[in-house]
């Protein structure tokens, strides 16, 4: 059975390792979630530890699904810092492990941030896939928009310049 948790900035300190378990292995399997080298685990961590500072300011909400008391999914909603987009949240960093896959993890995930963004009062999503990515299906299956393409966005982890898609979903 998947539990499906909100972690706290103390509780993802003490899940360090398995968020970047589940990072470096969706960067393994070439993911385009940010990194580029999926050895680089250090940079990772960071990444993670940058996180839990935003959860424990209040800038971002981390949700997750466990599978046997081990996290094999997140999903991070970032509130907007600036006062004319309290209205407004990113999502970012979908990330299901290559195991877990295939499972409807990223559908519940999605549709439990965009459940927890309504709860916060925010009335606007937005996020950026690569484009063509499997993930893109998902989204417009959701109900989120092609807001456009931008080429030549993010380098892959085979040094190959993708473009990205910027999608947007407004909560009703």
């Amino acid at each position: 059975m998947i539990d499906y948790l909100q972690l706290s900035a103390a509780e993802a300190q003490q899940q360090l390792t398995g968020l970047t378990d589940v990072l470096q292995a969706c960067v393994t399997d070439h993911a385009s979630v940010g990194f580029t080298d999926p050895a680089d685990r250090l940079t990772m961590t960071q990444f993670w530890q940058r996180q839990i500072g935003n959860l424990a300011s209040g800038d971002s909400e981390l949700l997750i699904a466990a599978w046997q008391g081990s996290i094999v999914a997140t999903v991070l909603i970032h509130s907007s810092a600036m006062p004319n987009g309290r209205h407004r949240a990113e999502i970012a960093k979908l990330l299901v492990h290559p195991r877990a896959r295939r499972q409807g993890i990223a559908r519940q995930l999605m549709l439990r941030a965009e459940q927890r963004a309504a709860a916060l009062g925010k009335t606007l999503l937005v996020l950026d896939t690569r484009r063509g990515d499997v993930a893109s299906d998902l989204y417009r299956a959701l109900g989120w928009q092609v807001a456009g393409s931008i080429p030549f966005y993010a380098e892959s982890t085979t040094g190959e310049l993708d473009a990205t898609t910027i999608l947007y979903k407004v909560l009703a």
